[in-house]
């Protein structure tokens, strides 16, 4: 009963249904096969009636995609801890157990549930990460652009000032988003390199070097262009390449770190990085800060700036 009355519609996934771009016909059964595995582990949690009994099903979706799985089915804990019959812990149980091997998909997820309960019911930040707070944020922008997309991708809205977590002096909530918004420009543009290259350059240019790090993420981690497609993207992406090798080294973390590599991240990593997912994932564990920031900065700036850092020292990128 709780899927049937929780869970969205597969429907809600086609491109055609979300008047997202087709690229070709390979590209349009990625992004949707994306979009339904996501479903099934948001489905799989909420009518679990434990973690690890969500688990069990989730650990049986194929690697290319169990990560998206996991990531619904942080939105479906997420939602659960925000409805008053779900219950307050299913996500720092689901955490306590494989969950915490697909923790930066987990995080997103919590994004995506609270951009489909009230504000009143939206988790408190003190509880999660201090570091790693900030991917709820990415995971909120993904799901705004994805199904609001008229507003946050072709008419650029953003939040006047978000109010999670309310104690942030930063403003940097905006920027979050930006990086999530990012990332949906890749299903968007439908993995169309000149096609998301434009919808990113339709925003103001302040806005540019968030949003090539989350399409960067996106282009390693779902994957969906050849080699010769991610060549022009790296090309298109001029003095933010940085930026685009960054977001590239998140997405090989998250792979590495659940043990989900498969072939397009070794090519992704390649051409964005210049390295391989393995060295990628090596560089984002060696720059971490603790949760302290600098400058007046959160500490995950400051992780995503050495990480950039990192690859204009090295040669990898040049901005």
């Amino acid at each position: 009963m709780r899927r049937r009355i929780l869970t969205p519609s597969v429907s809600e996934t086609k491109l055609e249904n979300r008047g997202f771009h087709v690229k070709d016909r390979e590209s349009r059964e990625l992004l949707e096969t994306i979009g339904e595995v996501f479903l099934a582990g948001y489905a799989h949690a909420v009518e679990a009636r434990t973690p690890a009994e969500a688990e069990e099903r989730l650990e049986q979706v194929p690697r290319r995609f169990r990560g998206f799985a996991y990531e619904g089915a942080g939105m479906g804990f997420g939602v659960l801890d925000g409805l008053p019959f779900g219950g307050s812990r299913n996500v720092e149980d689901f955490l306590r157990g494989r969950g915490d091997d697909h923790l930066y998909m987990v995080y997103v997820g919590i994004g995506w549930a609270m951009a489909r309960l009230p504000r009143f019911r939206w988790p408190d930040s003190e509880g999660l990460d201090p570091l790693l707070k900030w991917l709820v944020h990415d995971g909120y922008g993904f799901h705004q652009a994805y199904f609001r997309t008229r507003q946050y991708v072709h008419r650029h809205y953003r939040e006047p000032r978000f109010p999670w977590p309310a104690h942030d002096p930063s403003s940097y909530s905006d920027r979050a988003i930006d990086q999530g918004i990012g990332r949906a420009l890749w299903f968007v543009g439908g993995t169309d390199v000149d096609r998301v290259v434009s919808l990113l350059e339709g925003f103001p240019e302040p806005r540019w070097a968030d949003l090539w790090s989350g399409v960067g993420l996106a282009a390693t981690y779902a994957g969906g262009a050849p080699e010769e497609e991610l060549v022009k993207l790296r090309e298109r992406a001029g003095r933010h390449r940085p930026r685009l090798a960054q977001g590239s080294v998140f997405a090989a973390e998250a792979r590495v770190r659940a043990g989900l590599l498969v072939p397009h991240n070794e090519v992704a990593t390649q051409v964005l990085c210049g390295t391989t997912p393995e060295q990628a994932a090596r560089i984002s564990r060696e720059t971490r800060p603790d949760a302290e920031g600098e400058g007046g900065l959160p500490a995950y700036e400051v992780w995503r700036q050495r990480i950039a850092d990192q690859f204009v020292s090295l040669g990898g990128v040049t901005p």
